[in-house]
């Protein structure tokens, strides 16, 4: 009796075990389905409660959310009459909820007036998912876990025998290499802030205001003090105290910093970003501008 029963409590053991992982991918799929779906749709809020609610089924977001949407720009018809029927659920939530809840929206049931700009938490969220798809290391640092990058998994292979002491060793690649291999991206990938310059950092957080706090942004290549909350501006900060320098030493960094910042205009743009530099005075403003009139500029007021 003993070995059947450990039989059948094997089995059980062995269906079992996939069901968490497979749970999180189908939550995972449910959510970027919802944010899609979602992101059509004009919201008064920016998106914020579909966030909030979009891992459960879409007829739960669209209960909950239907407040939130801008009601002055859209409007709800129903060419099939499948809703105007006096269902529990029509009855209770409206034409609208059970128009949108439709598992296919009939052409003519949602007239939207105006370009429907995606809201700026749907956006992100979305974001974030590709960003974990497309750099799963990136995201396991941010996390606070070690992750496996892809193309090390793809390479691994069974190691046959022991190699020899120092044989072929090679010194670790410094993140910065591993960026330049990639091709050019022009999503935005947070990255920790660089250099330990607090006041800079407290600076580049604070402006904008950076979505990331906390963090640069890794855009094409190129690292960017702040990408602002809500819009898609770069921001590069400066704290320099431009205004104790001698008159040789403001020339040679006015003319280093302009070679710089054209780059990173130039990169900014490449990827649709608008690009602005933000300095500590009126004297540096006024000496960037008179080499680099076209460049963004604001005065900041930061102090290092």
């Amino acid at each position: 009796m003993r070995l059947p029963a450990c039989i059948l409590l094997l089995l059980l053991a062995s269906a079992c075990a996939p069901s968490t992982p497979l749970k999180a991918r189908t939550t995972s799929s449910l959510r970027v389905a919802n944010l899609h779906r979602a992101s059509k749709l004009p919201w008064s809020d920016e998106g914020r409660c579909v966030v909030q609610e979009a891992s459960s089924p879409w007829s739960v977001v669209v209960e909950r959310c239907f407040g939130a949407l801008d009601h002055h720009r859209i409007r709800f018809h129903d060419p099939t009459g499948r809703c105007t029927v006096a269902s529990a659920g029509a009855a209770t939530l409206g034409l609208g909820v059970c128009v949108l809840v439709a598992p296919e929206i009939v052409m003519g049931a949602v007239i939207i007036t105006g370009v429907v700009v995606v809201g700026v938490a749907i956006k992100e969220g979305l974001d974030a998912y590709e960003f974990r798809q497309l750099y799963p290391e990136e995201a396991g640092a941010m996390r606070g876990t070690q992750a496996v990058p892809r193309e090390t998994v793809a390479k691994r292979k069974p190691k046959l025998e022991p190699d020899p002491v120092g044989k072929d060793w090679q010194p670790p690649i410094p993140p910065d290499a591993l960026d330049r291999t990639r091709h050019p991206r022009c999503e935005p990938i947070p990255v920790k802030h660089r250099g330990g310059d607090d006041a800079h950092n407290r600076c580049a957080d604070r402006i904008p205001p950076n979505r990331y706090p906390g963090h640069d942004v890794l855009v094409n290549g190129k690292h960017f003090d702040a990408l602002q909350f809500g819009v898609r501006v770069l921001w590069e900060i400066k704290t320099d105290q431009f205004d104790t320098y001698s008159d040789f030493l403001q020339a040679q960094v006015v003319r280093d910093q302009v070679a710089e910042l054209l780059e990173e205009r130039d990169i900014a743009g490449e990827c649709g970003y608008a690009f602005v530099v933000g300095v500590s005075s009126e004297a540096h403003k006024a000496a960037l501008k008179e080499i680099a009139d076209a460049l963004d500029i604001v005065v900041t007021g930061c102090e290092r």
